[in-house]
């Protein structure tokens, strides 16, 4: 068996998508994951099955679907798939709580900074999946729009190492 981090889109945040962690925990462990921790009330879940990441990324959003009566993106990483996105950030010398990795299913697009607007002094950066955003002046006034960051989900570098770090007591 596998352990798996999965992060959700739009869960608990602006009023839209409520899902107490609870109840993620027990969707979870109604698809038959094992070992379901859950991390902050952002959509975050640890858990451990013999599914393949796409199988078990399948199954969650199907889940999630049903509850939400609508689509509920995840995107699925094993630990170590975290842990190098993480070790590849290219603002290592940035706050932490300043600094975002912005989860995608696939590689972002070869024009991903070109379609950027509204920069003030964010540094960008592509990755393998992941597209990485450190807010100089911090997230609270930033207008950025990043349209190929549309269908990923973000999270900052405190709960990366958080989540890499409960994955390995799981």
């Amino acid at each position: 068996m596998r352990t798996y981090i999965a992060l959700l889109r739009a869960v608990n945040v602006g009023g839209t998508g409520k899902l107490p962690m609870a109840d993620l925990r027990a969707m979870c462990e109604g698809l038959g994951f094992q070992d379901v921790r859950t991390y902050i009330a952002s959509g975050n879940v640890l858990f451990r099955t013999a599914l393949s990441a796409a199988k078990a990324k399948a199954a969650l959003e199907g889940a999630l679907r049903e509850y939400a009566g609508k689509p509920v993106g995840a995107i699925v990483r094993t630990a170590e798939e975290m842990a190098a996105a993480l070790a590849a950030n290219p603002f290592a010398d940035a706050a932490p709580n300043r600094a975002v990795l912005i989860f995608l299913d696939a590689p972002p697009p070869a024009d991903a900074l070109a379609a950027v607007r509204h920069r003030k002094d964010e540094e960008i950066a592509l990755g393998e999946r992941e597209i990485y955003v450190h807010y100089g002046a911090g997230m609270a006034d930033s207008k950025l729009v990043l349209p190929a960051a549309k269908d990923g989900t973000a999270r900052n570098l405190n709960t990366v190492a958080k989540l890499i770090a409960m994955a390995g007591e799981v």
